[in-house]
């Protein structure tokens, strides 16, 4: 027996409220149950048969806010607070990772190693940021330095999955003058944003209040999300790109945001993304798992990201972090989830993948997310209580 539209979207929607609370219980990122539940509901036991339209158009939207919401955790403060020399350090690893993953996919015998590169390259903030809270690592100096190679990673990787999709598409010409047309524009609206909201700070106030019934800040960062959107769309650019920038505008502009966190997480979180990764789990072409080889392709992909991973960390063994201290990172910059679904999802678009390798990236996502924070719990050394919170550089 299959469910009706109606029927799945009031199964999704009791989903996304229950399966937070279990996945507080089993200590497992949220997502990775709601790719699961999705699995279970469609192509295991075929009671959803294909995502209903609304269904689909409310995951694209959860999407784009996932990306908007990655863009809006890049704390910039923290960035300023790192430091000239940590950011070199961050950009260093990040420089190692882009290495070891050209390197790897070479060596595997993967068909385009450029996208190869931008695959085992993400990272996920989303996943960071929270893990490093938890285990009390956030202030400690191995937590700022994870976090701040996560920061650079998103940024960097996103805008190399744009440019490389452009090329694919329209190639090598005065086409790829609209990505530093479109980033120019991006520029001005930043500059025309941090004067308004300098020389009118009492009318930008009401973004930020906490019982402002006609949520202006959820309106405004909405608004931006999409014309930015629709500006990369304009030039051709992935839609993605257009989210993420759009949040990092909002987070450059306004660095204290009071209770607008809350709200867009809550927003965001609490329904629509956790759409998009449940219509992942319902669309998942399980009939191709059957072939060896996509296992086969699969378990090299974790394999390569995770030796990717731990390669490009070493570095930090020059800043003085002990054995201890280089595998935690590694592990904990091991998963991309909403990148690594992004790349993907381009990969499909433009014919670089195949279906099988669609599934391996949707499992890699998936695998990582989920053996990541239990990883670096498991090998992270504990927090001193008089360890210094390291905010300046060395």
């Amino acid at each position: 027996m299959q469910a009706t539209g109606s029927q799945t979207l009031i199964l999704i929607a009791a989903a996304a409220f229950v399966i937070p609370l279990i996945a507080g219980r089993v200590r497992l990122p949220a997502v990775v149950l709601e790719m699961a539940f999705g699995l279970a509901i469609g192509p295991l036991l075929m009671f959803v048969d294909e995502s209903p339209e609304l269904i689909q158009q409310l995951g694209e939207i959860g999407f784009l806010l996932l990306m908007f919401l990655s863009g809006f955790e890049i704390d910039i403060g923290a960035i300023e607070r790192q430091g000239p020399r940590r950011v070199f350090w961050a950009f260093g690893v990040f420089l190692a990772t882009l290495v070891a993953s050209f390197a790897i996919g070479l060596i595997l015998g993967f068909d385009d190693p450029v996208f190869v590169v931008l695959l085992l390259a993400t990272t996920s903030v989303g996943i960071v940021v929270p893990t490093l809270r938890e285990t009390g690592h956030a202030p400690s100096k191995l937590g700022q330095a994870i976090l701040l190679t996560a920061l650079l990673a998103d940024l960097l990787t996103l805008i190399g999955v744009a440019i490389y999709a452009l090329v694919k598409q329209q190639g090598v010409g005065f086409d790829l003058l609209y990505i530093p047309t479109f980033f120019a524009i991006v520029a001005v609206s930043l500059l025309i944003l941090k004067r308004a909201a300098w020389w009118y700070p009492e009318k930008f106030e009401r973004l930020f209040g906490e019982h402002d019934p006609a949520e202006m800040g959820i309106r405004a960062s909405l608004a931006l999300m999409l014309v930015f959107v629709g500006l990369a769309g304009a030039f051709g650019i992935e839609a993605i790109l257009g989210a993420f920038l759009a949040g990092v505008v909002f987070a450059m502009v306004f660095r204290e945001r009071g209770s607008l966190d809350q709200k867009l997480f809550g927003f965001s979180y609490g329904f629509l993304i956790p759409i998009f990764f449940i219509n992942i789990g319902i669309e998942f072409n399980l009939e191709v798992m059957g072939d060896p080889g996509v296992w086969g392709n699969t378990a090299k992909l974790v394999g390569a990201s995770i030796v990717v991973k731990m390669l490009a960390s070493t570095v930090s063994f020059l800043r003085g972090f002990s054995l201890r201290e280089v595998l935690a990172s590694g592990f904990l910059l091991w998963p991309g989830l909403g990148l690594l679904i992004a790349v993907e999802e381009i990969g499909s678009e433009l014919g670089i993948i195949d279906e099988g390798t669609s599934a391996g990236i949707i499992v890699l996502a998936a695998v990582t997310a989920a053996l990541s924070p239990i990883l670096f719990r498991l090998v992270a050394p504990q927090v001193s209580d008089d360890e210094p919170v390291s905010t300046t550089a060395p």
